[in-house]
């Protein structure tokens, strides 16, 4: 079953067509790498792909939802499907893990407070991290808060997961245990799209590449 599909799309920053004629296909599991140099495509295809920017030509679907035909209300449940990593973190520094990743469930609609800690426990159990519920970021290292947004990005049960970056600001020893984290993640089922300047990346750890060039994306399936 595909959880990601692209046929024909064009992918839009503004009014200016970044990359066209844009077909592929993910299926779910799958990890999958997105390349490319700055400037190249890969977040505008990204923030299309969680409708930060809207799709506006061709065909494309994500986690069940056409995002030609999404509408702005409907935008917050697709994100529910979709766990969104980024390269900074984005963590809320002045509240614990525990209150950063409860914000997310009260803000996407859960109201039971022990559903809420049970599921904070279950993916910070999953990223490794069960004992740092108290710690606030500050107090954690880079990997560590990264691990903890991947957890963030676990809590709805995502189909799919979009990795911008993840381990642009981590040393390699880091970068390893994120990568061993999110692969771990894509035999339980999860599609992973994860983009990356990292070349050593891709050859310690290979996979199907997606290339942004030249406005257009080229496939290695």
């Amino acid at each position: 079953m595909n959880t990601i599909s692209l046929k024909k799309a064009s992918i839009y920053q503004h009014e200016r067509c970044i990359l066209k004629d844009v077909s592929f296909e993910i299926e779910a599991g799958e990890f999958v790498y997105l390349i490319g140099k700055t400037g190249s495509g890969k977040s505008s295809l990204l923030k299309t792909l969680y409708a930060d920017l809207p799709a506006k030509e061709g065909e494309i679907t994500i986690a069940g939802y056409d995002l030609r035909k999404i509408k702005r209300r409907e935008i917050p449940m697709l994100r529910r499907k979709i766990g969104i990593v980024f390269q900074d973190f984005q963590l809320l520094y002045d509240r614990s893990v525990e209150e950063n990743l409860s914000f997310v469930l009260d803000a996407t609609g859960w109201e039971d407070k022990e559903m809420i800690s049970k599921r904070i426990d279950e993916v910070l159990r999953q990223v490794g991290l069960p004992n740092k519920r108290k710690s606030m970021p500050h107090q954690l290292s880079g990997g560590e808060q990264q691990s903890i947004a991947v957890a963030r990005a676990l809590l709805n049960n995502p189909s799919v997961i979009i990795a911008d970056e993840p381990t642009g600001n981590l040393d390699p020893d880091t970068t390893n245990d994120i990568m061993n984290l999110l692969i771990e993640i894509s035999k339980q089922g999860k599609t992973i799209l994860m983009a990356t300047h990292n070349y050593n990346l891709i050859l310690k750890y290979p996979s199907r590449i997606i290339k942004c060039e030249d406005g257009i994306v080229k496939d290695s399936k």
